[in-house]
């Protein structure tokens, strides 16, 4: 009895350090190219940090995933001349991969903008590396725009070639990297969410005390409609009666619609990213369950949109520039049909969205 107990024993010991390491394997398996071994803070890596910082930063969960890549392929420095992970040795650097009209991305960019005034002059430095997922984020002005509506002071790199993207293997809009000052990358985070815990990494790197901070309420847990977009190459929402071409076809919204399925009415032409109204005035309806509703659109001229939820009209949106537009705003996350009327051609839509 007592060896079939020690061997019963052995077993759940086996697969409780299995188990654990299985999980941080899976954190580890992000398809980074850079080496993803663990190092101890303690271990071989050099140690240019103060006493301080080290025990901080022992004291939170940090891994070394070895040494940042180098930006590649960046064709526009904004806010600061060309940097490299190199020059930027002796400070804790956060590298966010962001693209403008991603409302995930807008999302967390108030809290980045806010670390980074905060602890710019204590040694931290912040690069959005900007990689676009529509073709209009590749323009330039555009980029500035946003940087300037957004308050964007911290060096943004435009990675149009997806060059940087593809050295850190990343995956995510939006995603952060945070870096060490020996140039190791010690923290990864996808998506949103975590800020207390993100910022209390930054403050150990740079040797500060932890703050104490309040996470925000996530409101995300709510939301039960995906991303949809309007291209052919993940249309994935369109309603089943309805059959896209690439070519102007005239629509009409069918007698019912099923939850996450949106509909046309009028003379519409798909292409690859994109839907677009051909002639005459157009309607896309839309069953969702989100208290937040955006659009990512464009149009040739100014083009008012008609919106209206549950029978309610809302203000109506004037879409000119290629950005993302808020259809709804409330706290109300329940299932809600929303039809929108554009009055004229030129109008091309990306993605529904939701918050």
């Amino acid at each position: 009895m007592k060896t079939k107990s020690l061997l019963v024993l052995i077993v759940i010991i086996t697969i409780v350090i299995g188990a654990g390491f299985y999980v941080d394997t899976r954190l580890r398996g992000i398809n980074l190219m850079f080496n993803t071994t663990v190092i101890p803070r303690n271990g071989t890596q050099s140690d240019s940090s103060s006493t301080a910082e080290a025990s901080l930063a022992s004291k939170i969960d940090l891994k070394n995933y070895g040494m940042a890549p180098d930006f590649a392929g960046i064709s526009t420095w904004l806010n600061s001349s060309p940097l490299t992970i190199e020059g930027l040795r002796g400070k804790v650097v956060l590298i966010d991969f962001w693209t403008y009209s991603c409302i995930n991305c807008i999302r967390t960019l108030p809290y980045v903008t806010k670390w980074y005034d905060t602890y710019k002059n204590n040694g931290f430095v912040v690069v959005g590396v900007h990689t676009p997922e529509f073709a209009f984020e590749q323009d330039t002005n555009n980029v500035k725009d946003a940087i300037q509506y957004f308050n964007i002071h911290y060096p943004v790199a435009q990675d149009n070639q997806y060059r940087t993207w593809n050295a850190y293997s990343n995956q995510y809009w939006p995603a952060e990297y945070l870096i060490d000052k020996n140039g190791n990358i010690v923290h990864v985070h996808f998506g949103e969410g975590e800020y207390d815990v993100t910022e209390n990494i930054i403050r150990a790197l740079l040797g500060l005390n932890p703050a104490t901070t309040t996470a925000p309420s996530n409101s995300l847990d709510q939301v039960q409609s995906p991303e949809m977009y309007f291209g052919t190459n993940r249309l994935n929402n369109l309603t089943p009666e309805q059959t896209p071409s690439l070519s102007s076809t005239m629509y009409s919204f069918p007698q019912n619609l099923s939850l996450n399925n949106f509909a046309l009415e009028g003379n519409w032409q798909f292409s690859p990213k994109s839907i677009a109204l051909v002639s005459g005035q157009g309607k896309i309806k839309l069953k969702f369950h989100s208290g937040k509703l955006y659009i990512v659109a464009s149009s040739a001229n100014p083009n008012q949109l008609s919106v209206v939820i549950d029978g309610k009209d809302q203000l109506p949106v004037v879409v000119k520039d290629s950005k993302l537009y808020t259809l709804f705003d409330s706290n109300d996350y329940s299932d809600h049909i929303v039809e929108v009327t554009i009055d004229q051609p030129g109008f091309n839509a990306f993605t529904f969205t939701f918050g």
